[in-house]
C-alpha cells in the first residue's frame, strides 16, 4: 500500500498529443516515477498501450525541469494504491477522490479470465484514463459551485 500524487503534463510539440507524460510522486516524495504512455488501443474491452517508466530520485526537481522545458501541469490527482499478485498478474485497487477502481496488468490473454474470476466484466471497463476522470470530476465540482447560491447576508438592526 502506498499513496501517489500524479501530475499529468501538457507541453510543446506534437509528442504530447500522442504520448501521455505523467510524474508519480510516491508517498510524498522525494522519489517518483516518470511515465510516458503511448496511445491506447482496446482489445475485447482490455486497454493496451506502450508504457515506458523511469525512476526519479527527486520528483520535485523533475517538476521544475518540466516547467523549464515549457510543460504545464494539466491535472493533478491523488490515489491510494494497493497491489496484489494473482497468477503472476498485478491486480491493483485504487482509491481516488472520484471513485474506487481496479486495474489488472499482465499478459493480454490472462486479463479477461482474471477479471471474470474477480467478478469484473472486461466489456464494461472504463475507457477514460484517471487524468480524464479527474478533469471531469473537477469540472463537475466547479459547475456545482456555480449553481450553489451564496448564503444570504443577515442584517441586524
Amino acid at each position: 500500500m502506498y499513496d501517489e500524487e500524479n501530475f499529468r503534463f501538457q507541453g510543446p510539440g506534437k509528442t504530447t498529443r500522442r504520448v501521455t507524460l505523467r510524474l508519480r510522486v510516491l508517498d510524498g516524495g522525494p522519489k517518483g516515477v516518470l511515465t510516458a504512455k503511448g496511445p491506447a488501443q482496446f482489445f475485447s474491452g482490455v486497454k493496451v498501450r506502450e508504457e515506458t517508466e523511469v525512476q526519479v530520485s527527486d520528483a520535485h526537481a523533475t517538476l521544475d525541469l518540466f516547467a523549464q522545458l515549457g510543460f504545464q501541469i494539466l491535472v493533478v490527482y491523488r490515489k491510494h494504491r494497493t497491489v496484489y499478485v494473482v497468477n503472476q498478474v498485478n491486480v491493483t485497487l485504487d482509491v481516488l477522490e472520484f471513485g474506487h477502481f481496479a486495474e489488472i496488468e499482465g499478459p493480454l490473454e490472462a486479463i479477461p479470465s482474471i477479471a471474470r474470476d474477480l467478478g469484473l466484466d472486461p466489456a464494461k471497463a472504463l475507457k477514460d484514463s484517471y487524468s480524464v476522470l479527474a478533469r471531469k470530476f473537477e469540472a463537475g465540482k466547479k459547475k456545482a459551485a456555480r449553481k450553489t447560491p451564496a448564503p444570504a447576508a443577515a442584517a441586524t438592526a
